[in-house]
């Protein structure tokens, strides 16, 4: 947990660093993700954060919650697109700030196995912090893309390419289709060069490439098209099709060219 939490921390500095410099106009920039400005992505990453910390510290009020939007969905959809929608750019930052720091002081001591309720399946509080570290990332993806400029990938991204990998079973089901019992073999290249694997060696299936690719197709920053994976076999192929690390209804992910592919 403490590194796990430290590595969540040194991801939302990044991120913060990085909007922590820009003017009013400039958090009114559009990303790439269809309708969402800088400023919704921060608003979207500070409810979020503060979601997880009460899903970890007090269950029964979150699922309180859970029951009170599950029959409203139109109503939860313009609750979320109003929460801190009236705030300005300063006000905004402060929020995600303080919704970080109160999620790692209060998800920091836990027992990393403990189970808590989410908007998909239950997770443990480990799956809490790593979900929390990809949506950090990820949203600050588009705020990268949005702003024209690259982030240095770090191997904080494991993380992400592990929850990439373990909810190859959530990207089948939450678009109810049926989970394949075929094994996949990743094969990836973190940034500091050392090659990181999951399933057998001997899978029939396998997709290879840089982790930074691989994190982008998960979490639905790129079109594969737009990336240098390689994938073999028909599962591994429609995987990365469909492929979806976070919880909630259907990403829609980003279309082909949107940008270039990167040099190998």
């Amino acid at each position: 947990m403490k590194q796990i939490c430290t590595d969540l921390a040194n991801e939302q500095q990044e991120l913060d660093t990085i909007v922590a410099g820009l003017d009013e106009a400039a958090w009114n920039t559009m990303t790439p993700a269809e309708g969402w400005t800088i400023k919704d992505q921060i608003r979207h990453l500070a409810y979020f954060d503060d979601r997880a910390r009460v899903a970890a510290t007090d269950p029964a009020a979150f699922k309180q919650y859970l029951q009170k939007w599950m029959h409203d969905l139109n109503g939860y959809s313009k609750h979320l697109e109003n929460a801190g929608k009236d705030l300005n750019a300063a006000e905004t930052l402060e929020w995600w700030r303080r919704e970080g720091l109160a999620l790692l002081e209060a998800l920091a001591p836990m027992d990393p196995k403990t189970r808590i309720p989410w908007y998909g399946p239950d997770m443990s509080v480990m799956s809490s912090v790593t979900a929390r570290l990809m949506e950090t990332w990820a949203h600050g993806q588009d705020i990268v893309d949005a702003l024209g400029i690259t982030r240095q990938p770090t191997d904080r991204l494991r993380h992400v390419a592990h929850l990439g990998v373990r909810t190859f079973g959530w990207s089948y089901a939450n678009r109810q289709m049926d989970v394949p019992d075929t094994q996949v073999r990743v094969e990836l290249e973190g940034p500091s060069g050392d090659l990181w694997t999951w399933g057998p060696e001997e899978a029939k299936n396998s997709v290879k490439g840089s982790a930074e690719d691989f994190c982008w197709v998960v979490a639905q920053r790129r079109h594969i098209a737009d990336t240098n994976l390689i994938t073999k076999g028909e599962t591994a192929e429609q995987w990365m099709s469909i492929a979806q690390a976070f919880a909630g209804p259907l990403g829609q992910g980003r279309k082909p060219g949107m940008f270039p592919k990167r040099q190998q």
